[in-house]
């Protein structure tokens, strides 16, 4: 893998100059690339680095083509999708952080921040065996990263699908054992929640928003939201608003005409960005409760209305759903864990 170990002296300058931006968290999971397939087999090479020792590599197939990576890599970094890695059992070397959103810090991790926005030596001097990447990353970007180290694009098709995304990132660490523990584990929480949920609201309708803080608009997550929509409606057997199923996009801007004809019965709903704790969201969130246009819609109406934590609510990955359905038991079943 020696070709990615590059010499200061060559790549440092160039790496360091190039700007890197990405989009805000919130839209990545709509974004789309014509992906290529991934069932190809893996092959299997040995190649000689610098210090003339043996490396084992194979090549993958991801969203743009043909991709060496090492068999078993151990310094990971996985740009926005290091929940994956922590569902098993691995610490990345760094985390994504994004200034105009933050990082993801339901995952807690103590390692150093990857500014997305800025230059590429933070990740260069990091020395990753594999940088593993989804659909923020464009042709340019996945270049550059690939100057670095081995960079392996999930394919856009993968990425809806939190079972299928953490089955693929398994697989290219040589931890797909520990990926079928996980996602057994996972099911089984899946189905007891689903039974007390079920059992608790029934066919009452619950719908996810977003307040955008600078102009207070909201945003709606449908049924194929990339961070709620599998879970809530497909895993757990949620029903949403007429509204939001029949929406084909991931999340829209919720017109004022449709609000009175908003027929949810419980809603989450979480700030685009900071807290609730902080005065200006807080301040907002009580305005929007006692706005007449949302006073009649039947959550707003009874109560049933829920501030929740952003981060793992913009997420869809594996820790993220674990959190969501604690929120769910706590909210809307009391008593149950």
């Amino acid at each position: 893998m020696g070709k990615w170990r590059l010499m200061k002296e060559g790549w440092m300058s160039l790496i360091t100059a190039a700007m890197i931006t990405v989009t805000a968290c919130g839209q990545a999971g709509d974004q789309t690339v014509a992906p290529v397939a991934t069932d190809q087999p893996a092959q299997t090479t040995t190649v000689s680095n610098e210090a003339t020792s043996q490396t084992e590599t194979r090549v993958v197939n991801d969203g743009f083509g043909e991709v060496e990576i090492p068999t078993n890599p151990k310094r990971i970094s996985a740009l926005y999708r290091e929940d994956y890695l922590v569902a098993l059992g691995v610490t990345p070397i760094v985390q994504y952080y994004n200034p105009m959103w933050g990082k993801q810090d339901y995952l807690k991790l103590d390692v150093p921040l990857f500014d997305v926005t800025g230059n590429i030596e933070a990740l260069l001097v990091s020395e990753p065996d594999i940088i593993i990447a989804a659909g923020e990353v464009d042709a340019a970007q996945y270049e550059l990263y690939s100057k670095v180290a081995p960079t392996f694009r999930i394919p856009d098709d993968v990425l809806p699908d939190s079972r299928k995304t953490l089955t693929l990132i398994a697989e290219l660490l040589g931890l797909s054992d520990k990926a079928e523990q996980v996602l057994a584990d996972y099911d089984a929480r899946i189905v007891d929640v689903k039974t007390k949920l079920n059992a608790a609201i029934g066919d009452e309708k619950l719908v996810v928003l977003r307040m955008n803080v600078v102009d207070k608009s909201i945003n709606i997550f449908g049924i194929h939201n990339t961070f709620v929509g599998q879970l809530l409606y497909e895993d757990l057997g949620l029903k949403a608003p007429g509204f939001a199923e029949a929406m084909t996009e991931g999340n829209i801007v919720l017109s004022k005409e449709v609000v009175p004809e908003l027929d949810a019965d419980h809603i989450i709903i979480l700030p685009s960005n900071g807290t609730w704790d902080e005065e200006s969201n807080a301040k907002a969130l009580e305005e929007m409760k006692t706005d007449p246009l949302w006073k009649n819609v039947p959550a707003f109406k009874n109560g049933h209305v829920y501030p929740v934590e952003r981060s793992y609510w913009q997420a869809g990955a594996i820790t993220a759903n674990g959190l969501k359905m604690d929120d769910l038991l706590r909210l809307l079943t009391p008593g149950s864990k």
